[in-house]
């Protein structure tokens, strides 16, 4: 009876992962599906290479390169300061280089970033500016972000670092390695695949990321040439777009959702075929 109740108990746990897994499957198949057939008809090379145009609100020429170089522009920048920023973090709160109820306690406040809505983080940002008399800006969007990307990185990252079998350590160190270099010749390459996991995971919420960037970067139908002005993003670029009554105008909205999904999709083909090729460096 036992035998065949345990049977019965480990087949419904697989079908249950089978249809959660179906499901999410399908959430993600409908919403490419649905995209892609409403952004493909607007789609063409003069959305992707043009700025808009007197009159583009209202259904005539131009393109989105304004939003997708804005988010280029700030993505990247706040994932380059975020890397810099909780790679020696990350490694700060191992047991080699802090005490546990720091680590503890620290981990827990990430934690909290880390869930706190992004809303919160344009909020106090824009709280900010207005305190110093700083003008919705790309800076500004850049130091919102990386806020934003920093909880996620740091924990994400630690994690990982902590996976890295404690053996591999003390053979360093009985080689007469020091911390820095075990650090960088051993752990940082077995956690390596994990730790561009962690930068995909933080890009991806800075790029598609709407509400902490709505008031401190701000929106412009141009380039910016400085940090201290204005910058347009995708996000926001579907969010004013879709909210126009003009037909023509919403359905650059869903190009703009589209290419920024492209963009998100690349990114993690990139970053796997990266933690592919790096998985050498793992021991097994």
């Amino acid at each position: 009876m036992k035998t065949k109740a345990r049977k019965a108990e480990e087949a419904l746990f697989k079908g249950l992962m089978v249809v959660s897994l179906l499901l999410i499957l399908s959430v993600l198949a409908g919403i490419v599906i649905v995209i892609t057939m409403k952004g493909a008809s607007s789609l063409s090379w003069a959305m992707l290479v043009e700025t808009p145009k007197g009159g583009y609100y209202l259904g005539k020429g131009g393109g989105i390169a304004n939003a997708i170089v804005g988010s280029f522009y700030l993505a990247i920048s706040a994932t380059v300061i975020s890397i810099l920023i909780s790679l020696p973090a990350a490694f700060a709160l191992q047991q080699d280089f802090s005490s546990r109820k720091f680590a503890n306690f620290t981990r827990l406040l990430l934690d909290v970033l880390w869930g706190t809505p992004s809303i919160v983080y344009g909020a106090f940002g824009f709280i900010v500016m207005v305190y110093f008399g700083i003008r919705a800006s790309l800076l500004g969007g850049i130091i919102v972000l990386t806020l934003l990307m920093l909880p996620i990185m740091i924990r994400s990252m630690e994690e990982v670092i902590r996976t890295v079998p404690l053996a591999l350590k003390e053979t360093a160190y009985a080689l007469g390695a020091t911390r820095i270099e075990t650090t960088l010749a051993v752990v940082m390459r077995q956690a390596l695949p994990g730790i561009m996991t962690a930068v995909l995971l933080a890009f991806g919420r800075g790029i598609g990321d709407a509400a902490s960037i709505l008031f401190t970067a701000g929106y412009t139908d141009y380039l910016p040439r400085s940090l201290f002005e204005p910058v347009a993003s995708l996000p926001l670029a579907v969010f004013f777009q879709a909210g126009t009554p003009i037909p023509e105008v919403q359905d650059r909205a869903y190009t703009a959702a589209l290419i920024l999904l492209f963009i998100v999709l690349m990114v993690n083909i990139v970053s796997r075929i990266l933690s592919w090729r790096s998985s050498k460096y793992i021991i097994k």
